[in-house]
């Protein structure tokens, strides 16, 4: 039999060793004894036990009272000590990592339910245990009990409750005087960290704490979109080029409850030949070189879900009358059929246009405009939200140490001013390529002002290299090589000032479709389209 108590002293010398010889006279054994200390008091939480024979609880009341500076004396059922391990033990057991660990001598203290079925073993059974009595593909833990480390090592396991893959990280366990007392090692399932980092890369899941931003105009964008997303109603996200219209139109789906897939269609970049074929489906034999059954559209496959229409302004006035009908009587009809297709979309759109000058231009349909600007929402641009520029810089420097393996960076006071003096026309786009650029010419966890480099000074400091280059040409480069450099930076820059690539193929003097194929030839990547 045990009994455990809690004794309230007048903290002094020698309360320890005068419970210990009093408990001892009794034939008590001392299981365990704690000794709180506040102010000039001392709690002494204390565990005793019997073998084979009942404690008298009105002895040991009698015994313990006799010792000096005792002012209580009560029965508890559970010490700190316990306390402490059944909050620890519930705190692991609801983690989803698999916790292990041992001892100096390698005996297992703690192990959680997630360990538990992954080595087959209950925490009864295993604690007090030797590490080696478990199936453990290895034993790389023990090396930690000689100071050694080691991060994401992938492990596999097989038992009677199946196959169990994960990586595990261990450490050593220190006291306060720096000497090795043990070791723990912590799995991550291995199909977990898959689920999460689809989770974060999968679009569709974006919301709108994705956003960031703190400013009144951003937190006013954000408070409208949210009211509106699960209305129903066509929204027109308005802003400058780089602002993040797709980002709010992506997380518009994804708070609308919507179980269709979000369909992202540039208008700009399907030449007006395809743009009705991709848009509405075709029948087979619509036209020369259609797929042998058809195809449906993409309305059609966006079923119970959202289409966004981005850059509508750039959609020539043939898709404009086929759109506009389509919103009006929620029916769609393939190229070359005769049936109607009834479809259930909502759709979005965005632009970085003056649309009302456009409608007094005509180059805009009006009745369109009015069918599409029912909840207009408007993106500011960074120049009028530059306080979110730290918020912004320290996302983009937490994304870029994951994807070039550095450690965390963060920007100097010098950095900042820089980029709060530039007038950002390219927007949150410019800015993440700043930063990426910047972090990767850093190698240092500080991103001096030296770092911070803008497209034109990128220009001025390789402007007499190129200059050379392009008049003498590298040694053993053909003149094709030569002229293809020349001819995907000249469609880079101007890709960079044009609104659309429509409009970059007008001032390129060659038509829509022969710049796309430039584009997918010199692999040009889309953010600079």
């Amino acid at each position: 039999m045990n009994i455990k108590l809690r004794l309230l002293f007048n903290d002094r010398l020698g309360i320890v060793a005068d419970i210990s010889s009093l408990i001892a006279e009794k034939n008590l054994n001392i299981i365990s004894m704690e000794v709180e200390r506040t102010a000039d008091m001392a709690d002494v939480y204390l565990e005793a036990e019997k073998e084979n024979a009942e404690i008298n609880r009105e002895e040991v009341f009698e015994i313990l009272g006799k010792i000096s500076g005792l002012s209580e004396i009560r029965f508890i059922k559970t010490l700190p000590r316990e306390e402490r391990e059944n909050r620890s033990r519930v705190v692991l057991d609801n983690v989803s990592d698999g916790v292990i660990s041992i001892d100096k001598n390698g005996r297992i203290t703690t192990i959680n339910r997630v360990a538990g079925r992954i080595f087959s073993r209950n925490r009864k059974e295993a604690i007090g245990r030797d590490i080696k009595e478990l199936n453990l593909p290895d034993f790389d833990i023990l090396d930690c009990l000689n100071g050694k480390k080691f991060s994401n090592v992938k492990k596999n396991i097989i038992n009677e409750k199946g196959r169990f893959q994960f990586f595990a990280t261990g450490r050593p366990i220190y006291d306060s005087s720096k000497r090795i007392v043990g070791a723990v090692e912590i799995g991550r399932d291995m199909q977990e960290i898959k689920m999460l980092a689809q989770s974060i890369s999968e679009p569709s899941q974006i919301t709108f704490s994705d956003i960031i931003g703190k400013t009144p105009a951003i937190k006013a964008a954000i408070s409208f979109a949210q009211k509106i997303a699960d209305t129903g109603s066509i929204v027109s996200v308005r802003g400058e080029s780089g602002t993040g219209k797709e980002l709010f139109a992506r997380t518009i789906h994804t708070a609308s409850g919507r179980t269709g897939s979000f369909v992202p269609i540039n208008c700009a970049a399907l030449p007006e030949s395809l743009l009705e074929s991709e848009l509405f489906g075709y029948m087979e034999g619509a036209f020369t070189g259609a797929r042998k059954g058809g195809k449906p559209g993409l309305f059609e496959l966006a079923k119970n879900g959202t289409v966004f229409l981005d850059e509508i302004a750039e959609m020539p006035p043939g898709p404009q009358v086929k759109i506009l009908r389509l919103i009006q009587e929620k029916r769609v009809r393939r190229l070359g059929g005769e049936k109607e297709i009834s479809i259930d979309v909502r759709i979005l759109t965005a632009t970085n246009r003056n649309l009302e000058r456009m409608v007094e231009e005509k180059s805009f349909r009006q009745d369109l405009y009015y069918r599409i600007n029912v909840l207009p929402i408007h993106i500011p641009p960074l120049k009028e939200r530059k306080d979110d520029i730290p918020l912004l810089v320290e996302h983009f420097l937490f994304q870029l140490a994951s994807q070039l393996k550095k450690d965390l960076q963060a920007v100097t006071r010098e950095s900042l001013n820089k980029l709060y003096s530039h007038d950002w026309p390219g927007n949150i786009r410019e800015l993440k390529n700043v930063i990426e650029r910047a972090a990767i010419l850093c190698d240092s966890s500080k991103v001096e002002v030296e770092h911070i480099l803008f497209s034109f000074e990128i220009g001025k400091n390789i402007k007499n290299m190129k200059n050379r280059r392009y008049l003498s040409g590298d040694k053993g480069q053909s003149l094709k090589s030569l002229v293809n450099d020349l001819e995907r930076r000249i469609i880079t820059d101007t890709l960079k000032i044009s609104a659309s690539i429509r409009k970059a193929s007008k001032t390129l003097g060659i038509s829509h479709t022969a710049l796309l194929n430039k584009i997918k030839k010199y692999d040009i990547p889309p953010e600079t389209k």
